[in-house]
């Protein structure tokens, strides 16, 4: 009970100092003080005329989804005796093959820089900088010559690093849980079996109403998405965060989803917002740094090639050059393995080398957010709270080796014969699904479904949907996938997800197929 109090007094306390540096903390401070000039608040019981205030216009629930977003990020209390380096990763492993890749994607990025006679970063000239404000909403239409500039690392060799992964304390993986498993992951990570999946993501089973299945044995479809829509406009009405997140585990309808995940993120277009976004726009007028290009060339690789996306080119590269400039993500160390390198611009914004640890996932948002600086925070927001994940090397349930291991466990315990099938072929399944689960399915899936699917990363505020979907795609094509005798093969059989319906996947390898 008294462990219990002091972890309660530790959160409190952790998210009260953190709270004091937000715009909301001084908004409710200015409250605070011109609720003081009203009639119906008394000295005698100022407190509580002040809590009553706070109630009925409407700033407690502001501060309740606040805290609720902080507990989002950090869940459990943390011991101010408990090392920084613990707080970012707990094994000391992870934390060391986390800080060679950092040092492996920085050497390359130097590598470059000398074999291209480039500086990581300068200041534009005034006439570049007129230039490129000018043409800042068409950007697309630019065609500088790229040819010369590589990828600092493709996911096939993040992949590579994870394969040689070791817990040094196992010889080669030799422990209870580990003689029988047989895939690329080697780490002894305790993952989520079946029956545990089945409880975290009760809300997909059979019987519960989803958007994204055409029928239900239940209710008419149009008749549960009526039902639904209403709710969801009560949520939006109630502004209650953790309201909005319970409701998206059922999906969001489209017309409400924008609003519903800024909600959930804790994101309003206050006029600080946009001014913050308008000085990451002048920073990045004002210097050049070497990612810029790293990153118009992923964009024109990618997005620019994409049906789907390809409209929204303009949009990315805003997005993805401020962010590159952004030093509140610098915040998000404190519980990511990976470690911010340092700029190189003195006294401006700018962490240049943080820029490749992402691909270009903001795409999808751009479906639902027109106006920069609102796609920024959502962008920034979806990042430092997931998407770093995908790009990081850690222990993390989210994390990327985690998401690995579990997707090479589900198929080996539940589908044994493809999986032994396709490793005698030398078709490791991981090696097709890496890049889809590296990249959240962005640029794979059909937009709807992505976004169908993204609904549940807020809603259960987990990465471990995108394993189990994996793991749903290879059940889905199984028996084609039984007749392929080599890598190319397999990679053909499932090398186009556009048309696949991610909810009815999702629910019949759970609840459906599985026992």
């Amino acid at each position: 009970m008294w462990q219990e109090e002091s972890d309660l007094s530790l959160s409190i306390a952790q998210i009260v100092q953190k709270l004091k540096g937000s715009n909301l903390y001084a908004q409710l401070e200015r409250q605070a003080w011109a609720s003081l000039q009203r009639t119906d608040i008394k000295l005698e019981s100022l407190k509580e005329d002040i809590k009553r205030f706070f109630k009925t216009s409407g700033w407690e629930k502001k501060l309740q989804n606040a805290v609720y977003s902080e507990l989002s990020v950090f869940p459990l209390p943390i011991n101010p005796a408990v090392p920084p380096e613990h707080l970012k990763e707990p094994l000391v492993y992870m934390r060391k093959a986390q800080g060679s890749w950092e040092k492996r994607i920085l050497k390359s990025l130097n590598s470059m820089c000398t074999e291209l006679s480039i500086p990581l970063a300068r200041k534009r000239p005034i006439g570049e900088q007129k230039e490129l404000l000018n043409k800042w909403n068409e950007m697309g239409t630019d065609e500088p010559d790229l040819s010369h500039f590589r990828p600092v690392y493709a996911p096939k060799d993040f992949l590579e690093v994870l394969i040689n992964l070791r817990n040094p304390n196992y010889e080669n993986g030799d422990s209870l849980g580990f003689r029988t498993h047989l895939g690329l992951i080697q780490v002894p990570l305790k993952v989520k079996d079946i029956p545990e999946l089945k409880e975290l993501f009760v809300e997909l089973g059979l019987t519960t109403g989803q958007l994204g299945i055409d029928d239900s044995t239940q209710v008419p479809p149009e008749l549960f998405e009526n039902e639904h829509v209403r709710i969801g406009q009560k949520v939006l009405v109630e502004q209650d965060s953790a309201a909005a997140q319970q409701y998206v585990r059922q999906g969001s309808p489209t017309a409400l989803r924008a609003e519903l995940w800024a909600l959930i993120l804790n994101i309003s277009s206050q006029p600080e917002d946009i001014l913050y976004y308008e000085q990451l726009k002048t920073n990045v007028i004002q210097h050049d740094l070497l990612v810029d290009s790293l990153i118009y060339k992923d964009v024109k690789l990618t997005a620019s090639n994409d049906d789907y996306y390809f409209v929204f080119e303009d949009y990315l590269y805003q997005v993805l050059l401020c962010f590159s400039r952004d030093t509140s993500v610098l915040s998000h160390f404190a519980y990511n393995s990976a470690s911010p390198p340092r700029s190189y611009i003195r006294g401006k914004l700018g962490i240049e080398e943080y820029a490749v640890f992402y691909p270009p996932n903001v795409a999808p948002l751009c479906f639902l957010y027109n106006e920069p600086s609102k796609l920024y925070q959502i962008f920034r927001e979806m990042y430092v709270r997931f998407f770093f994940r995908l790009h990081s090397i850690s222990s993390h349930p989210s994390g990327i080796v985690s998401l690995c291991l579990l997707f090479e466990t589900l198929l080996q315990t539940y589908l044994p014969q493809l999986f032994y099938h396709l490793r005698e072929i030398g078709a490791q399944p991981l090696r097709i699904s890496f890049k889809w689960m590296v990249r959240a399915f962005s640029g794979y899936l059909a937009t709807d479904q992505l976004l169908l699917l993204w609904d549940r990363i807020l809603g259960y505020n987990s990465l471990e949907i995108l394993a189990v979907l994996a793991a749903a795609v290879f059940a889905f094509r199984a028996v084609n996938l039984m007749e392929v005798t080599s890598l190319a093969a397999a990679e053909a059989v499932l090398a186009d997800l556009s048309t696949l319906k991610v909810m009815p996947l999702l629910q019949i390898f759970l609840f459906a197929t599985v026992t």
